[in-house]
């Protein structure tokens, strides 16, 4: 069911995604086709905010902070599942593994490969930050508007 919390979840998440790809993109290897980069984590900040910060708002401030925290945590999460998956295709592609498990397997080094480049101070802080902001900004809005 729609709420207002939900909304506002999604949004802040959509809109962190956004700013946090924009700054990742320094971080990776020069010359890096980002194609559908930005719009990929933004769609994984709507979804993220939508199906798990909304249904948790409306338990108190320290509750909301926890909630963006862990809204953010997914968004992490995803974010470097989905673009591990897509450069294992990439790579599957082009006949770089030996088989199916070694594919498997390079899902994961990828994603811990691209989640070295969020390992910056000034995308930490941002992720933080953010995520203090999206969680209060959810509760105040679950408060607000019931």
């Amino acid at each position: 069911m729609p709420t207002a919390a939900r909304l506002v979840a999604a949004f802040c998440l959509a809109l962190l995604a956004f700013i946090v790809s924009e700054q990742v993109k320094p971080q990776l290897p020069e010359g890096t086709d980002f194609g559908y980069f930005n719009w990929v984590n933004t769609g994984l900040g709507i979804l993220c905010g939508w199906v798990i910060m909304g249904p948790r708002a409306g338990r108190g401030a320290v509750s909301g902070i926890n909630n963006g925290l862990t809204g953010v945590g997914a968004l992490v999460f995803w974010g470097l599942f989905v673009h591990g998956t897509y450069e294992m295709f990439r790579l599957a592609m082009r006949n770089r593994y030996d088989g199916p498990f070694d594919a498997l397997l390079a899902i994961f080094e990828e994603a811990v490969e691209f989640g070295s480049a969020l390992l910056v101070s000034h995308i930490l802080v941002t992720l933080v930050i953010g995520a203090v902001i999206s969680g209060l900004a959810t509760d105040f809005a679950w408060r607000r508007w019931r």
